[in-house]
């Protein structure tokens, strides 16, 4: 989410909070949470709107106003840009940290993402890439920086209000989450492609507005707190890291227009997603081995690592959702109701709904079970599992599609049903865990860890798509259901085991 979901960084709560901030004015929570509730819903209403009907885009013919790519090629391209988007995430807050402040870099996110849907309403095939990329931009700088402003809004003792304030937040997230398949996928499926990117970045827009509008509300919360000095050194770091990467870029355009080296979509995101596994590699190993680090953290440690394995795995099967399961919803789903065609990008917004129905419950069900609450990795099991057996799902629904014919939409509904139970289940604790467990000064590389896994889990998602040309259905769909249900079955076993190198936890 990234998904609907529970996809925002956590806040860093500042003691120099303003008392005008903490009034309750909205719903019992400040008034600044309803600023950032809708700034959220406006943005994730253009993410997952322009993100249902992406890969249906790039799929369909010319004569049909799309782009023509094959699965492959397409799917390369919406697993870098989904990647994308959480690895931006890292800089974006840094620089919402250290040069802009939250609150600014939160309004130039938003115009930047907003120019990136217009430019792909634009029909021409540069366009197209340049609005990709500027979404991702902008959406680097606006995630991590609205999600920090809403713990600013409470004082340090908030305790449970707090907590109950990121609550009726995360449900902005999923309101905008199933709006924006809506709007966008039947504006783009049966109007006009361009028509469907134009409505995302309208609503962008209205984000912005009412951000703006509303900014009187959020009292301290947000602003730059560095001073000029820290300022400019972070100035020269950016400039030094841009220039970097230019430099980078620049040869390999060279390596590529002299023949040397070949880049197409596919094989980028597949050295991609090597280059973001092995740099995990190395920085866990780095940590282990040269960190000077207590047993018990270094145990910890290794908590966090099978923990960041097992969230690519889940995302690398969730967020097909937008790829391969996109797929198959357009061409193997009988979406006709009472003579009518619903488009295929309204399946997206299936996974949102089932989250604001059923995240209450799940809440309301570990504080039920109090003490016989889970241990976060049997969460995490529970979590691959529930994923597994949706893959069992559509893998048995596959089944019936030989020659062409289509299947009930049901098969997908109860997919994305046990999927999101999955994400209930493994999403929320995912943040939390790591902030617990991560030594006291690594907590924000740490952090840093769960957003490459969760990038990881998009590319290999984007990836599948690929596949969908070439490997049966029921093989492919059947063998993710193995390896996630299998890896979850794994982690339920060694349970046990993980707990005990957690230790006590405050």
């Amino acid at each position: 989410m990234s998904r609907p979901k529970d996809d925002s960084t956590p806040p860093n709560a500042s003691p120099n909070q303003p008392s005008a901030a903490h009034a309750t004015q909205w719903l019992g929570h400040p008034r600044g949470l309803a600023t950032l509730f809708f700034t959220e819903m406006w943005e994730r209403l253009s993410y997952y709107g322009m993100r249902a009907i992406l890969i249906l885009f790039m799929t369909h013919a010319g004569v049909e106003g799309g782009l023509g790519m094959t699965d492959g090629r397409a799917g390369a391209i919406y697993g870098l840009y989904t990647a994308a988007v959480y690895l931006l995430s890292l800089p974006g807050g840094w620089i919402g940290d250290r040069l802009l402040g939250q609150r600014n870099a939160v309004f130039c996110g938003g115009i930047v993402i907003a120019a990136g849907h217009f430019c792909m309403a634009l029909p021409t095939i540069a366009t197209f890439y340049l609005g990709l990329a500027l979404i991702v931009i902008g959406t680097g700088l606006l995630k991590p920086n609205v999600s920090a402003q809403v713990g600013e809004l409470y004082p340090l003792d908030a305790g449970a209000r707090r907590d109950a304030g990121f609550s009726l937040y995360y449900m902005g997230i999923n309101i905008g989450a199933f709006a924006g398949p809506l709007l966008c996928g039947y504006l783009g499926e049966n109007v006009n492609w361009h028509l469907g990117f134009s409505a995302a970045g309208i609503g962008m827009i209205f984000g912005v507005i009412q951000y703006r509008l509303g900014g009187k509300h959020l009292g301290d919360a947000g602003m730059l707190r560095t001073t000029s000095a820290e300022r400019a050194r972070a100035r020269r770091a950016l400039v030094a890291g841009a220039v970097g990467l230019s430099v980078v870029a620049l040869i390999l355009a060279a390596l590529h227009a002299s023949g040397v080296l070949h880049l197409s979509p596919e094989g980028f995101a597949r050295a991609t997603g090597v280059f973001i596994a092995v740099l995990a590699v190395v920085y866990f190993a780095s940590v282990l081995f040269f960190g000077h680090l207590s047993k018990l953290d270094r145990n910890r440690v290794v908590v966090i690592f099978v923990f960041f394995m097992s969230a690519a795995l889940f995302w690398s099967g969730y967020e097909q959702a937008g790829s391969s399961m996109n797929l198959f919803a357009e061409r193997l789903t009988d979406r006709i109701l009472l003579g009518w065609e619903m488009p295929a990008s309204w399946l997206q917004s299936v996974s949102a709904l089932f989250i604001i129905l059923l995240a209450p419950v799940v809440g309301a069900l570990w504080v039920w079970l109090g003490s016989r609450n889970p241990s976060t990795p049997v969460k995490f099991a529970a979590g691959l599992v529930l994923l597994g057996c949706g893959f069992f799902v559509i893998a048995w629904g596959s089944t019936f599609t030989a020659d062409g014919n289509l299947v009930s939409p049901m098969w997908l509904v109860v997919t994305y049903f046990l999927h999101t139970v999955g994400e209930l289940c493994l999403s929320p604790v995912g943040l939390s865990s790591i902030t617990k467990l991560a030594p006291r000064h690594l907590v924000g590389q740490m952090m840093g860890t769960w957003f490459m896994g969760s990038a990881l889990g998009n590319l290999i998602a984007g990836q599948s798509a690929g596949l969908v040309e070439s490997m049966p259905l029921p093989r492919l769909f059947g063998t993710v259901a193995m390896v996630t249900a299998g890896a979850g079955l794994l982690l339920w076993m060694c349970s046990g085991k993980l707990r005990r190198m957690i230790g006590p936890v405050n």
